[in-house]
């Protein structure tokens, strides 16, 4: 039973010594092993690790890639046209020992204030150096290595390593945006105007074509019109003089009766004339005056025009007899 007593004590003693002793560095972090504040050991494999209880203490570091947010930094180019920039940088801590060494107790928070005192630094030279065009052209890539690779050599004192450095933003001051703006403003509208201009003159030119086009297309098509029109009016009148030559009598005949067909039609129509008028020739007799063609020869060809006309005929000889003398004729509905 005395013995059960000092043992228990003893052994839970070294069971907390035992876990005490023993530390798990995990894989995204290192660890340093410091004995009174002095760097013993370090750990960058992952897995478990040993250390002196009590005595000996563990600090560990992220092992991963850490970003950096610079704030914004307000530079100066070559052309003095002032300009804000704003970045960032990838960077990790490449040696623990060193890095303990350089920020102290201070650790991550101090090494980021240090690393940003080197990038700002860096950029203002970079960027000071080269014109404002040529920060914000494609040449900003081979800027941003040139200050990767500046800031390299002084990260690498504090046992960091730069990856990367990004020029997030680009832009004016703000007292200096409203200026910029309404001068790229006026710029466009001057180039828009220019841009109206040419192109109303343009449309000038083709309307003006156009419409020289559209004249000498109906002059010529009114040519050609006339041309055959007074073409076709000659064959018509050759017509016509030839088949009067032929039978005068025949082409008097056709044409009254003609006249007769156009004059006469309708259902409500009233033809006033004097009642010895010649345009009556036929409707008197199939001879007219002159005879000259056969009451068969005039029946035939006239056929239903001249029987559905006599009717008219004694009408119009009624209807006249109340403006005996006049000589004019005249029509109504």
């Amino acid at each position: 039973m005395r013995k059960t007593t000092y043992l228990l004590p003893i052994l839970v003693l070294a069971v907390a010594g035992l876990l005490s002793s023993l530390f798990i560095v995990d894989e995204r972090e290192k660890a340093l092993v410091l004995q009174f504040g002095r760097v013993v050991s370090v750990k960058e494999d992952p897995g478990l690790a040993f250390k002196i209880p009590l005595i000996q203490e563990v600090v560990r570091y992220d092992d991963r890639i850490l970003s950096r947010d610079i704030d914004p930094l307000e530079i100066t180019p070559l052309d003095d046209r002032r300009l804000v920039v704003d970045a960032f940088a990838r960077y990790r801590i490449a040696d623990v020992e060193r890095f303990r060494q350089a920020v102290g107790v201070g650790g991550i928070p101090a090494a980021e204030s240090r690393l940003d005192s080197i990038l700002r630094a860096e950029t203002r030279e970079i960027l000071g150096s080269v014109s404002s065009n040529d920060i914000l052209s494609t040449d900003r890539a081979a800027l941003m290595l040139r200050i990767r690779n500046g800031a390299i050599e002084e990260a690498r004192a504090l046992g960091i390593e730069i990856i990367d450095v990004r020029l997030k933003r680009t832009d004016l001051p703000a007292e200096n945006l409203d200026a910029t703006f309404d001068r790229m403003r006026a710029e466009r509208e001057r180039e828009a105007t220019d841009e109206r201009a040419r192109g109303n003159e343009a449309a000038q030119r083709v309307r003006a074509q156009a419409d020289r086009t559209v004249v000498e297309l109906v002059s010529d098509a009114n040519r050609q019109a006339e041309i055959i029109r007074g073409e076709a009016d000659a064959r018509r009148n050759n017509i016509f003089a030839s088949a009067f030559s032929r039978d005068a009598e025949f082409f008097e005949f056709y044409r009254s009766l003609t006249a007769y067909q156009r004059a006469l039609q309708g259902e409500n129509s009233t033809f006033v004339m004097a009642p010895d008028s010649e345009f009556f020739n036929y409707l008197k007799s199939a001879e007219g005056l002159g005879g000259g063609i056969s009451p068969e020869a005039a029946a035939r060809i006239a056929g239903p025009a001249a029987s559905s006309t006599s009717g008219t005929s004694e009408g119009a000889t009624e209807s006249s007899g109340d403006t005996s003398g006049d000589s004019g004729t005249g029509a109504g509905n």
